[in-house]
């Protein structure tokens, strides 16, 4: 029993009374490499007291991050990035601050086993998708040639599909519906706000249909001719609104 209540309290105050910051900091990384992301969550906010102001008190910071992400602590892990941009605002680790935040959001969005279900990630709440698009966007801005650019413009371009899609589903639900107006607008604000995503193709086919179904023939026009000007060889010329065998964001 004394053993156990001895591992059990692995990373307290108590037993790292003597240890040096650095100690600290590598027991808190075994841990972690361990996947034992508890034990090193309470070993890097000891070493957050023990080595305030020094570069590594901020390591920790960003290191608890990573470990209350992995340990399935979302909202802890973004509210520790927070205060780290707001303590540290020129910190050289800013844009991976920057960057984990948006990845956290990115992960949350897109679901571990969703790809399972074949759950359309289009159909899910936009609101962490739109939070990893802005720290993503205040990445790429700020810092340009950081070494983590690279894969958040790649996922800010993956974020932006995902976003238009959730118009274009909104805009066939109205449609499915008969409420054609609605349809029209939610599908406008698509092709607005996201130019080039691919689900600008299904938007333009449901602008046609929803204009033809209020009896606006010349905007139905004026649709159909932008929709095969911009994709000639459009299924949904053929296949209407049927859904596809994959969902367009199944890369296998």
């Amino acid at each position: 029993m004394l053993l156990l209540l001895a591992a059990c309290a692995s990373g307290t105050p108590e037993q790292t009374a003597g240890w040096s910051p650095n100690r600290i900091y590598a027991e808190a990384k075994d841990e972690m490499d361990a996947s034992s992301y508890d034990k090193a969550i309470a070993l890097l906010e000891t070493l957050e007291g023990r080595a305030a102001g020094t570069p590594l008190a901020q390591q920790a910071q960003l290191d608890k991050a990573y470990a209350q992400y992995k340990n399935g602590a979302r909202p802890e892990a973004i509210a520790t990035l927070d205060r780290f941009m707001r303590l540290h605002p020129s910190s050289a680790a800013l844009d991976y601050a920057l960057y984990l935040k948006g990845v956290i959001n990115f992960n949350d969005e897109l679901g571990l086993f969703s790809f399972l279900s074949r759950q359309d990630l289009s159909e899910r709440d936009q609101r962490a998708a739109k939070e990893a698009f802005e720290s993503f966007s205040e990445l790429v801005t700020r810092f340009p040639d950081s070494r983590y650019a690279a894969d958040a413009r790649a996922r800010m371009r993956y974020t932006i599909n995902m976003l238009a899609q959730n118009e274009v589903h909104v805009a066939r639900y109205y449609y499915e519906r008969g409420a054609y107006v609605a349809a029209i607008n939610r599908a406008q604000q698509a092709i607005t706000d996201y130019r080039d995503a691919p689900a600008l193709e299904e938007a333009l086919y449901i602008l046609t249909q929803a204009y033809d179904k209020l009896g606006m023939a010349d905007l139905r026009e004026d649709s159909l001719r932008v929709l095969k000007k911009n994709y000639p060889e459009s299924v949904y010329l053929t296949r209407g609104l049927q859904r596809p065998d994959k969902p367009w964001w199944q890369l296998w």
